[in-house]
């Protein structure tokens, strides 16, 4: 829909006074993400890696992130430092979730769920954040 208002020629001068909404364009954003990411559901977990043929954690944020023209490093704690703090129950899909001192991130898909890539021996999956592990490892999230 906003595609269409953009491309469209309809004779109308532009509403100078008119709000930007720059929310619904982080929206659109982080639902973009979220389906770029579920696409990679099932590849391999390669340490140092960020590409579609295996991802570490970091590197699978990096590159989903990437395709939607923002850019990232490939270290959960740098990626830390990008964007705006989010409080756990404001999460939004594809912000970016943290745990265990940032040495593990994945981006949120809601319901509380997040897709992240893991360990050496898993694959690209959904987890909960409030599965025992992630809930007692868990740093904060970040809105790019």
């Amino acid at each position: 829909m906003a595609l269409a208002a953009c491309s469209g020629v309809t004779g109308r001068a532009p509403e100078p006074d008119r709000p930007i909404d720059i929310r619904a364009s982080e929206r659109h954003r982080g639902h973009r993400a979220v389906e770029l990411a579920m696409k990679h559901r099932g590849a391999p977990y390669r340490w140092g890696s960020a590409d579609p043929s295996g991802f570490d954690c970091s590197g699978f944020v990096r590159y989903v992130y990437a395709q939607v023209g923002v850019s990232l490093p490939h270290n959960a704690a740098m990626q830390y430092r990008y964007g705006t703090p989010v409080s756990r129950d404001s999460l939004e899909p594809g912000d970016l979730v943290f745990f265990d001192r940032l040495r593990h991130n994945g981006i949120y898909i809601g319901e509380g769920r997040f897709i992240h890539s893991r360990q050496t021996g898993k694959r690209v999956g959904i987890a909960g954040l409030d599965e025992d592990w992630y809930r007692s490892h868990w740093v904060g999230a970040r809105r790019l």
